[in-house]
C-alpha cells in the first residue's frame, strides 16, 4: 500500500493506494509540527502489527471506519479508562507508543529508556500490555522516523512524501 502524506496549514492530507487499487484519502487537523500518521506507520510498521491502523487500511477497512471501531471498542483515554474490546487493542498499544515519539520529537528527543518510562504508564492507564518486542525495536523506529522527520521539516507546504506500507502487512501488491 502507497501512502503520500501532504502537508497542509491547518491539517495534512493522507491519501492511500492499496495493492488492490483501491484508494481513501482523508484529512488530519496538525497536532504538532509532525504528521500524526506518519508516527503511527513507523511504529506499526517495526512492531509488524496487521491490525494497527495501517494494517487495518491496508486490508481495505475505510480509514473513518477504524476510528468508529476505536471508539465503539472503548478507546479509552485518562477521562474514560474501560477495558477495551480486544479487537482494538492493537490500535490503542500503537496510540500511546506513537505518543511518546511526538512528545520526545516535540521536547528535543528521548532516549530509549524516557520513551519506556512515558510508555509503560500510558499503556497501564490504557488498559492495554505492551506490544512484543517494543524494548528491542525502538531505534529500529527512531532511525527510520527521524530520517522522515527531517525530510518533513525541510518539505514546503503542499509537499509530499510517499510511504510503502509493506507487503507481508496486509497488503499484497
Amino acid at each position: 500500500m502507497r501512502i503520500t502524506i501532504t502537508k497542509g496549514t491547518s491539517a495534512d492530507h493522507v491519501a492511500v493506494e492499496r495493492a488492490d487499487g483501491s484508494r481513501a484519502a482523508f484529512g488530519f487537523p496538525k497536532k504538532g509540527p509532525y504528521p500524526h500518521d506518519a508516527y503511527h506507520f513507523f511504529v506499526e510498521r517495526e512492531l509488524e502489527m496487521q491490525t494497527g491502523f495501517w494494517g487495518l487500511v491496508a486490508s481495505g477497512m475505510a480509514p473513518d471506519a477504524v476510528q468508529a471501531m476505536a471508539a465503539a471498542g472503548g478507546h479509552a483515554s485518562a477521562k474514560r479508562a474501560a477495558e477495551p474490546d480486544p479487537a482494538i487493542i492493537p490500535l490503542l498499544q500503537a496510540e500511546r507508543l506513537v505518543e511518546c515519539f511526538e512528545a520526545a520529537s516535540w521536547g528535543g528527543g528521548a532516549d530509549d529508556a524516557m520513551i519506556m518510562a512515558m510508555a509503560e504508564p500510558a499503556w497501564a492507564s490504557s488498559l492495554v500490555p505492551p506490544p512484543e518486542g517494543v524494548p528491542e525495536k525502538l531505534g529500529a523506529i527512531r532511525t527510520a522516523l527521524d530520517a522522515f522527520l527531517c525530510q518533513w521539516r525541510d518539505a514546503p507546504e503542499g509537499g509530499a512524501l510517499t510511504l510503502d506500507w509493506p507487503d507481508m502487512m496486509g497488503d499484497r501488491r
